[in-house]
Protein backbone atom coordinates (compact mmCIF):
# COMPACT_ATOMS: atom_id res chain seq x y z
CA UNK A 1 0.00 0.00 0.00
CA UNK A 2 1.31 3.61 -0.89
CA UNK A 3 0.59 6.57 0.73
CA UNK A 4 0.32 9.73 -0.63
CA UNK A 5 1.26 13.47 0.11
CA UNK A 6 0.20 16.64 -1.99
CA UNK A 7 1.62 19.76 -1.49
CA UNK A 8 2.34 23.20 -3.22
CA UNK A 9 -1.35 24.60 -3.66
CA UNK A 10 -1.91 28.25 -2.73
CA UNK A 11 -3.56 31.44 -3.60
CA UNK A 12 -2.26 32.94 -7.04
CA UNK A 13 -3.97 35.23 -9.62
CA UNK A 14 -4.93 35.00 -13.30
CA UNK A 15 -1.93 34.07 -15.12
CA UNK A 16 0.44 33.46 -12.24
CA UNK A 17 2.09 29.75 -12.30
CA UNK A 18 1.64 26.93 -9.33
CA UNK A 19 4.18 23.42 -9.36
CA UNK A 20 2.31 20.94 -7.06
CA UNK A 21 4.17 17.92 -5.69
CA UNK A 22 2.82 14.79 -4.43
CA UNK A 23 5.66 12.36 -2.26
CA UNK A 24 4.75 8.78 -1.63
CA UNK A 25 5.86 6.71 0.94
CA UNK A 26 5.18 2.72 1.50
CA UNK A 27 5.97 1.46 -1.70
CA UNK A 28 7.89 3.14 -4.52
CA UNK A 29 6.31 5.32 -6.90
CA UNK A 30 7.33 3.21 -9.85
CA UNK A 31 4.96 0.56 -9.01
CA UNK A 32 2.09 2.93 -10.05
CA UNK A 33 0.69 4.78 -13.17
CA UNK A 34 -0.39 8.23 -11.28
CA UNK A 35 -2.99 10.76 -11.93
CA UNK A 36 -3.67 14.30 -11.01
CA UNK A 37 -7.70 15.05 -10.45
CA UNK A 38 -9.32 18.12 -9.11
CA UNK A 39 -12.54 19.04 -6.83
CA UNK A 40 -14.30 22.33 -7.42
CA UNK A 41 -17.29 23.06 -4.63
CA UNK A 42 -20.08 20.90 -5.18
CA UNK A 43 -18.98 19.19 -8.14
CA UNK A 44 -17.30 15.87 -8.47
CA UNK A 45 -13.67 14.53 -8.98
CA UNK A 46 -12.65 15.43 -12.66
CA UNK A 47 -9.36 14.08 -14.37
CA UNK A 48 -6.51 16.47 -14.95
CA UNK A 49 -3.41 14.39 -15.93
CA UNK A 50 -2.36 10.99 -15.86
CA UNK A 51 0.92 9.79 -16.45
CA UNK A 52 2.33 6.09 -17.03
CA UNK A 53 5.16 4.51 -14.68
CA UNK A 54 8.24 5.53 -16.64
CA UNK A 55 6.45 8.96 -18.23
CA UNK A 56 6.35 7.55 -21.03
CA UNK A 57 3.00 8.33 -21.66
CA UNK A 58 1.12 11.05 -20.63
CA UNK A 59 -2.45 12.44 -21.06
CA UNK A 60 -4.45 15.78 -19.98
CA UNK A 61 -7.56 17.14 -19.86
CA UNK A 62 -8.28 19.33 -23.11
CA UNK A 63 -9.09 22.09 -20.85
CA UNK A 64 -5.41 22.46 -19.37
CA UNK A 65 -3.61 20.98 -23.08
CA UNK A 66 -0.44 23.48 -23.05
CA UNK A 67 -0.58 24.82 -19.41
CA UNK A 68 0.15 22.00 -17.36
CA UNK A 69 2.70 19.28 -17.41
CA UNK A 70 2.76 16.11 -15.22
CA UNK A 71 6.03 14.56 -14.67
CA UNK A 72 7.26 12.21 -12.14
CA UNK A 73 10.84 11.63 -10.55
CA UNK A 74 10.97 7.52 -9.24
CA UNK A 75 14.01 7.74 -7.97
CA UNK A 76 12.68 11.09 -5.70
CA UNK A 77 9.32 9.22 -5.19
CA UNK A 78 7.35 12.37 -6.27
CA UNK A 79 4.84 13.23 -9.01
CA UNK A 80 4.60 16.62 -10.54
CA UNK A 81 1.94 18.84 -11.58
CA UNK A 82 3.52 21.74 -13.33
CA UNK A 83 0.33 24.76 -13.85
CA UNK A 84 0.83 28.08 -15.61
CA UNK A 85 -1.36 30.11 -17.28
CA UNK A 86 -3.80 29.53 -14.53
CA UNK A 87 -7.44 30.65 -15.02
CA UNK A 88 -9.95 31.42 -12.46
CA UNK A 89 -11.42 27.91 -13.36
CA UNK A 90 -8.31 26.28 -12.54
CA UNK A 91 -9.78 26.82 -8.69
CA UNK A 92 -10.46 23.39 -6.71
CA UNK A 93 -8.63 20.78 -4.27
CA UNK A 94 -6.17 18.70 -6.37
CA UNK A 95 -5.79 14.94 -5.27
CA UNK A 96 -3.15 13.03 -6.67
CA UNK A 97 -3.63 9.39 -6.98
CA UNK A 98 -1.79 6.11 -7.92
CA UNK A 99 -2.98 2.46 -9.93
CA UNK A 100 -2.06 -0.22 -11.04
CA UNK A 101 -1.27 -1.43 -13.73
CA UNK A 102 1.80 0.94 -14.12
CA UNK A 103 1.10 0.98 -17.87
CA UNK A 104 -2.66 2.23 -17.63
CA UNK A 105 -2.45 5.84 -16.86
CA UNK A 106 -6.33 6.46 -16.84
CA UNK A 107 -8.61 9.12 -17.16
CA UNK A 108 -11.70 7.39 -14.14
CA UNK A 109 -11.32 8.20 -10.76
CA UNK A 110 -12.65 4.57 -9.86
CA UNK A 111 -9.89 2.75 -11.85
CA UNK A 112 -7.66 4.68 -8.78
CA UNK A 113 -7.14 2.77 -5.52
CA UNK A 114 -5.10 4.93 -3.10
CA UNK A 115 -5.30 9.04 -2.96
CA UNK A 116 -3.78 11.48 -1.41
CA UNK A 117 -5.32 14.29 1.07
CA UNK A 118 -5.67 17.19 -1.55
CA UNK A 119 -4.21 20.76 -1.42
CA UNK A 120 -6.01 23.90 -2.64
CA UNK A 121 -5.49 25.98 -5.41
CA UNK A 122 -7.24 29.50 -5.76
CA UNK A 123 -6.96 31.41 -8.44
CA UNK A 124 -8.68 35.11 -8.15
CA UNK A 125 -9.30 37.25 -11.33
Amino acid sequence: QVQLVESGGGLVQTGDSLSLSCTASGRALSNYAMGWFRQAPGKEHAFVAAIDWNGGTTDYVDSVKGRFTISRDNAKNTLYLQMNSLKVEDTAVYYCSATWPPWNAERIPNKYEFWGQGTQVTVSP
